[in-house]
């Protein structure tokens, strides 16, 4: 589809820190509420902007002529904040968040979120975070306690959007965060999100899982770039540019997703084009984030799992559509491959996987993407105007293509 922008103001092809990007119009879609076709996302990095904030803020506070302190009641007693609170997760969880800047070896970057995944100093995020900083950049990561840390990108899966960077020299008392069950996750659960919007790190705000499986394809915006794909955690945390990267909670206090993306309109604060939340983000289940990661810590590359057969990506709501021709002249239905072994051909329609409604090749790739190579699937497709299904044994396809 006519893949949306990322909002990180420096990504490839943007020209530099607060760089603007033009919003794409809304379109209208059919299916499960135009579920691809009608999402515009930007991904959550921010920025110039973020710190263009921070100094405005900061200028209007130290200028004013006079100051007041105000002192709260001492008539109120101790409050306590009870582990289930949202000042209790949030109490619990900060410490283990940190605002990451990635730099360019030209100076372009911007400012993310991550948290720690592990007492080996690997911190998990995405991958258009720390995208600039791969070749040749520079990174780091901030603690709330204003601690600072450079850091190295592990392995980075751009189709998934996610990566994981390891500090240097970290320390010996870092404490991961608790990963939940993405799986196990129902509409209406209570949700916390932290990050840095617009660079105001550590900035804790909540909310609930509007939707789950929500198909959602993002990217730069560049005409070179090439789409990440989710079928995503919906929520109305409010959640906007400087979030990417950052955890999804839920009121225990795990983790249940990785903040990635969110529907906007309009333009930013001061005619920028870095809009802000409208309630309606996206996050990367952590049962795939988990597995993405510990592939990269092991490898450093990303394994996914693969159909052997190329689709449309052009909005649809009918289905997945085999092409007659793959990418560069190639066959659509890679010989011998899953597809090909399960007498799938060009042409036919995937219309299910399993119990997911297939309304577009952008929602066939992210549910395919929340297998393992090797699972089994079903798939039902249409071909010649009559319904037909197939067993396919997913294959694997090492790296970023």
């Amino acid at each position: 589809p006519a893949t949306p922008s990322y909002a990180n103001g420096g990504g490839s092809g943007a020209g530099g820190w607060g760089s603007s990007w033009q919003q794409p119009a809304p379109k209208s879609g059919g299916g499960r509420g135009g579920l691809v076709a009608a999402v515009l996302v930007a991904a959550l990095v921010a920025g110039g902007v973020g710190g263009g904030i921070g100094y405005w803020a900061a200028d209007r506070n130290d200028s004013s002529t006079g100051s007041t302190t105000v002192s709260a009641s001492q008539s109120g007693g101790d409050f306590k904040r009870d582990p289930g609170t949202v000042a209790g997760v949030a109490a619990k969880a900060l410490p283990s968040t940190v605002t990451i800047q990635a730099e360019s070896g030209s100076g372009e970057g911007g400012t993310g979120t991550g948290f720690v995944f592990d007492k080996q100093g690997h911190i998990l995020t995405n991958n258009h975070v720390v995208a600039e900083a791969v070749d040749g950049g520079k990174l780091s990561a901030t603690f709330p306690n204003g601690k600072k840390y450079d850091a190295e990108v592990v392995g980075h899966a751009q189709g998934y959007d996610v990566a994981v960077i390891k500090l240097k020299n970290a320390p010996s008392d870092l404490n991961p965060l608790t990963l939940g069950n993405s799986d196990k996750v129902a509409v209406g659960d209570s949700t916390i999100a932290i990050g840095a919007p617009f660079g105001l790190s550590n900035t804790v705000t909540t909310g609930i899982i509007s939707a789950k499986n929500r198909p959602v394809a993002s990217s730069d915006g560049s005409s070179t770039s090439k789409a990440s794909y989710m079928s995503a955690l919906q929520t109305d945390a409010s959640i906007n540019p400087g979030n990417s990267g950052g955890p999804l909670l839920d009121a225990n206090g795990s983790v249940i997703g990785i903040n990635s993306a969110i529907q906007s309109s309009g333009n930013g604060l001061g005619g920028t084009s870095q809009s802000g939340s409208i309630g309606l983000g996206f996050a990367i289940p952590i049962n795939q984030a988990k597995n993405v990661a510990q592939q990269l810590i092991k490898t450093g590359k990303p394994v996914y799992p693969v159909i052997g057969a190329s689709v449309s990506l052009t909005e649809s709501t009918d289905g997945a559509r085999i092409t007659e021709e793959g990418a560069g002249g190639a066959e659509a239905v890679e010989p011998g491959g899953p597809a090909d072994k399960a007498g799938l051909k060009p042409g036919d329609v995937i219309t299910k996987l399993d119990d997911r409604v297939i309304d577009s090749g952008p929602t066939l790739i992210g549910e395919i993407w929340t297998h393992q190579p090797g699972d089994n699937v079903e798939l039902t497709y249409t071909r010649d105007g009559k319904t037909q299904t197939a067993e396919v044994t997913l294959g694997e396809r090492e790296g970023d293509s």
